[in-house]
Order: C-alpha cells, then sequence, then structure tokens
C-alpha cells in the first residue's frame, strides 16, 4: 500500500545493522550480553560502544514498525473486493498476524531500551536499583517483547509449510484453516 514506507523500512535495515556492527569497535564493543540487562549495560559499559548498540536497536524497531505497519494496511486496504477475511490464504495470516504481534511488541521494547539509555546517559533512576530504580522491570518489559518474538518468528513458516501442504495434496482449502486461524 505505501511502497515508500516500505523502503524506509528496507533502508533502514542496513542503517541498523551498520550501527550495530559499528557498536563491536568502538571502546572494546558492547558487553551487555544479548538481552542487555542491568546494571552491566547501565553501569558495566562507560563507553560508546553500549549508547550505539541501543540506537541501532531502535533503527531496527523503527523498521520492523514500519515494515509491519505497510503488511497489515496491505493485507486489509489492498485485497480483492471478492475475497473476504475468510478465503485468504494461510500465508497471507501469518503474515497478518506476525505483522500485529510486532506493532504491539516493539514499541514495549523500544520504550525499555529508551529508558535504558536515559539511565546510561541522563542520570535517571528507571534500572538502577541504588538510585530506587528496579532492574527486574527491564527483565519484564524485554520478555514482553522476547515471548511474543518466537512466533514472530516462526508463523511465517507455518504459512509456508500450510501452503505447501495444501499444493501437494492439491486440495482448495486447508483442512480446519478458520479454526487455525481464529
Amino acid at each position: 500500500a505505501f511502497p515508500r514506507v516500505n523502503a524506509l523500512s528496507f533502508w533502514f535495515t542496513f542503517v541498523a545493522l551498520f550501527m550495530v556492527y559499528y557498536s563491536f569497535f568502538v571502546g572494546g564493543g558492547a558487553g551487555g550480553s544479548w538481552v542487555l540487562y542491568p546494571p552491566l549495560s547501565v553501569n558495566g559499559q562507560p563507553e560508546m560502544a553500549m549508547d550505539i548498540m541501543i540506537l541501532g536497536l531502535h533503527t531496527v524497531g523503527i523498521s520492523s514498525l514500519l515494515g509491519a505497519i505497510n503488511f497489515m494496511v496491505t493485507i486489509q486496504n489492498m485485497r480483492s473486493t471478492a475475497v473476504t477475511l475468510d478465503q485468504m490464504s494461510m500465508f497471507v495470516w501469518t503474515s497478518y498476524l506476525t505483522s500485529l504481534l510486532l506493532v504491539l511488541s516493539v514499541p514495549v521494547l523500544a520504550g525499555s531500551l529508551l529508558f535504558l539509555l536515559l539511565d546510561r546517559n541522563f542520570s535517571t533512576s528507571f534500572y538502577d536499583y541504588k538510585k530506587g530504580g528496579n532492574p527486574l522491570l527491564y527483565q519484564h518489559l524485554f520478555w514482553f517483547f522476547g515471548h511474543p518474538e518466537v512466533y514472530i518468528i516462526i508463523l511465517p513458516a507455518f504459512g509456508i509449510i500450510s501452503e505447501c501442504v495444501l499444493f501437494l495434496t492439491d486440495k482448495e482449502r486447508l483442512f480446519g484453516q478458520t479454526s487455525m486461524i481464529f
């Protein structure tokens, strides 16, 4: 539906990739583990590498959001009027649900990373237990994104497999498609 938004999403991915890889070579690299748990990511990394990593993750989050919104709008508005939601293929449904999960979970991750960036650079106390913050808050916010991420990764594969099964069995419709969708 929005080709320029889709292109922007595509190019943001490369900018984010550059920022994340660049953070490995600045000041010894980002060393906050793959989940960036505080206090190691707040106090244990005084160099700029962690900040660049967080900004790169923000950029890839913006890219994912733009792409997901574009997919959802395209599926809703650009399909034929003769095709109802029930008649859409399984791959289209799984793409739509993946986009929906991205739209719901990425802003939470972005907010938690923003709090991490503020704790690092502006002496706020969202996650610093010495100043009254709670490091478990970051873990809860991170896993609010992390649990749906599993489905974000696997749902498109389920859609592809469903389409392959449909093609190989030479059927017009998957058995139980409505129950799989809803």
